[in-house]
C-alpha cells in the first residue's frame, strides 16, 4: 500500500498545533489562577498587592551573578513563584525586615512552601556581612545592574525599589508589587491564594 504523502505546509501547522497545545497545557494552572483571582469572582477581589502588567515589564538581560560571581538569572529560576527584593549590599533594619518577612512567609505555606524561593537582586559591589548571609540563608542573592534592576521595576510615588517586595509567576512574569511597610498578614493571604488557585492539591 502506497504511503499517504503529506504537503509540507499541512505537516508544519499540524506541528505549530502540538506545539500550542503543550504550551496550553502547561500554562494552564497559571492561567487559572488569574482567572479565579481576578476575573471570576470580581465582587470578592481582595488582593492586597498591586497587579502589574507584565507584558509593559519583561525581566531584562542583567547578566546577574551569584554572590562568587557564576551567572545565575531570574530566568534560571522559572517553574517557582518568586518572592523578589532589591537594593544595595548594605542591610540595615528594613532590608532585614524584609528578607525576614519573605522567609516566614514561605514557610507559612507548607506543604506549598518548595512552589515558592526568595530572591534578593544586590545593586551594588559592596560587600555583603557574612552574619546576612547566613542569617537569610535560602534566599538567592544574586548580584545585579542597579540601574537596569530601577529602569525595570514599577515603584510607587514616593517610594523607591528597595521599599517594595515584588512578585514573579512561574512563567517569568512580573505580576505583583506590594506596598512599602506591608501588613504581613494580607502579603500572606494574597500568596496563598494565588498559590491555590494555581495549584496541586
Amino acid at each position: 500500500m502506497a504511503q499517504e504523502q503529506i504537503d509540507p505546509n499541512t505537516a508544519k501547522r499540524r506541528g505549530r498545533v502540538k506545539l500550542l497545545t503543550i504550551l496550553a497545557v502547561c500554562a494552564a494552572p497559571l492561567i487559572a489562577s488569574y482567572l479565579a483571582y481576578y476575573v471570576a469572582t470580581p465582587s470578592e477581589r481582595t488582593n492586597y498587592g498591586t497587579i502589574l502588567d507584565p507584558r509593559t515589564l519583561p525581566i531584562p538581560d542583567m547578566q546577574s551573578t551569584t554572590l562568587d560571581g557564576q551567572p545565575r538569572t531570574l530566568a534560571d529560576l522559572k517553574g517557582k513563584w518568586i518572592m523578589l527584593r532589591a537594593g544595595g549590599a548594605e542591610c540595615l533594619e528594613e532590608c532585614q525586615r524584609q528578607l525576614w518577612a519573605m522567609r516566614q512567609w514561605q514557610v507559612m505555606q507548607g506543604k506549598n512552601q518548595e512552589r515558592l524561593t526568595r530572591v534578593w537582586l544586590i545593586t551594588d559591589d559592596k560587600p555583603l556581612e557574612t552574619v546576612i548571609i547566613r542569617e537569610y540563608d535560602g534566599t538567592e542573592m544574586l548580584r545585579a545592574p542597579g540601574a537596569t534592576v530601577a529602569k525595570w521595576l514599577p515603584v510607587e510615588p514616593g517610594t523607591t525599589m528597595s521599599d517594595h517586595i515584588y512578585l514573579i509567576d512561574p512563567l517569568g512574569n512580573l505580576m505583583m508589587r506590594w506596598p512599602k511597610a506591608p501588613e504581613p498578614s494580607r502579603v500572606h493571604k494574597d500568596i496563598s491564594k494565588l498559590l491555590k488557585a494555581s495549584g496541586i492539591g
